[in-house]
């Protein structure tokens, strides 16, 4: 069965997390995108993971459905065309701050279960280490070799995934508090990493050119703190529907029954260049390395982005294309697009959910109109003008103003002189949500 997989996501209990992210809009929201498969996010948490035993049930091995009276409630709130079967599974994102080899370190981590035994066992076992309650992402005084053993020890089929791998200040390649390897975080249990998550500011073929990743499945997530956001990174997979045939094609590194990842274009990753929030500066790590990372404006260190930190560890060339590696498709999201279309400076304004919503409803989920849709359809539901942005998207015929120090990359896909030569696009339909 080919299905796509969002992993990494946040409840309502994390911090700076919208609070729609609840079981009800992730269900719906899952639908919408095309998601089949989605991590529950912040199990660590007391509330959260009452609310998620309260509202789900076990459906497929180590997968988990709504309980049958919620799922007939949500799913009128879902477009005919987008109505599928989804799934849970038990997924946290964790913290850890610590002190190795006389550097203090910060990593996030991604933790996966296949039971609610495990997950109370992981549980139990940090609550005694720190606070859990506080954050749905919870923030520990705990070596991350230490995290990999207690969530072993909780279950041989639980798995741990370096998060976001080179984001600057909280990763395992950070520049600012992170590794030069795994083996030096992670120590004799290397070996147990079987995969690591890109990050929006990277991709896979940026990790190509570190050879410790070969024998790891680079998976991709959309770390979502909206329902929105819900599949702007995501996986694809050919396995039947368990939770052990997606960590056994992850562990395996199988092309066959891992596919590929759906990525954002790194550069619309808020850390991919070096520079300087505060002083509106933007440096490639070419000119970064000139000015001895030093900001051109302040005077200050610069914050060491995503490109250049690959570029310091890499071992291979810009460019290197291994053989029998899963590949990748890059995408803008939808409403990253209208905007555009529209002319408005916002994805969540209300022009943009209206024709967002009338596309879904016209044409099915939103993996769907990106990837697959004719463009004489897309052209019938929103106009010639978002079939063509769909057209040069798919192309990568885009321009990307690059990210850096915390500020997302800036898409364009039309000059001022190439939207003239398209009619707006039709009247919307009122968003659901």
């Amino acid at each position: 069965m080919r299905f796509i997989a969002d992993f990494h996501i946040h409840s309502h209990y994390s911090r700076a997390t919208s609070r729609r992210m609840n079981i009800a809009e992730l269900a719906a929201w899952s639908q919408i995108k095309g998601a089949t498969v989605v991590g529950t996010g912040d199990f660590t948490h007391p509330l959260w993971f009452e609310e998620v035993r309260e509202k789900l049930e076990p459906a497929e091995p180590g997968l988990f459905k709504l309980k049958g009276a919620i799922e007939k409630k949500i799913e009128q709130n879902v477009p005919a065309k987008c109505r599928a079967p989804m799934r849970y599974f038990l997924s946290v994102e964790i913290s850890t701050i610590y002190k190795k080899n006389d550097r203090v370190r910060k990593v996030h981590s991604l933790v996966f279960a296949p039971v609610f035994a495990a997950a109370s066992k992981i549980n139990a076992a940090l609550g005694k280490i720190g606070n859990i309650n506080s954050d749905g992402r919870p923030i520990l005084g705990l070596d991350t070799k230490e995290l990999l053993k207690i969530v072993l020890d909780a279950s041989p089929d639980c798995m741990l995934v370096p998060a976001h791998i080179w984001t600057p200040h909280f990763s395992v390649y950070g520049s600012q508090s992170g590794f030069d390897s795994l083996e030096e975080c992670f120590d004799e249990l290397a070996p147990r990493i079987y995969a690591i998550e890109t990050g929006l500011s990277s991709d896979p073929a940026m990790n190509w050119r570190i050879p410790e990743l070969d024998t790891r499945a680079i998976i991709s997530n959309s770390d979502a703190h909206s329902p929105e956001k819900l599949g702007r990174e995501a996986n694809l997979f050919n396995t039947e529907l368990s939770y052990f045939a997606i960590m056994d094609a992850l562990k395996k590194n199988d092309p066959r029954a891992f596919l590929g990842t759906i990525e954002f274009y790194p550069e619309e990753g808020k850390y991919h260049l070096d520079g300087h929030r505060n002083c509106k500066t933007r440096l490639h790590p070419k000119e970064t390395i000139k000015r001895k990372g030093l900001c051109p404006v302040c005077g200050r260190r610069a914050t060491i982005g995503v490109m250049h930190r690959v570029e310091t560890l890499a071992k291979r060339p810009e460019g290197f294309d291994p053989k029998k590696r899963p590949p990748f498709k890059s995408i803008v999201p939808l409403p990253e697009i209208l905007a555009e279309v529209l002319g408005v400076s916002g994805s969540g304004s209300k022009k943009v959910r209206e024709l967002h919503m009338k596309m879904i409803h016209d044409l099915g989920n939103e993996f769907t109109i990106l990837l697959d849709a004719p463009l004489e359809d897309i052209a019938r539901s929103a106009g010639e003008i978002t079939a063509e942005a769909v057209k040069r998207m798919r192309k990568g015929a885009i321009t990307i103003l690059g990210g850096y120090d915390g500020e997302y990359g800036t898409v364009r896909i039309f000059s001022d002189k190439d939207r003239t030569k398209f009619a707006s696009p039709p009247k919307s339909q009122k968003p659901l949500f």
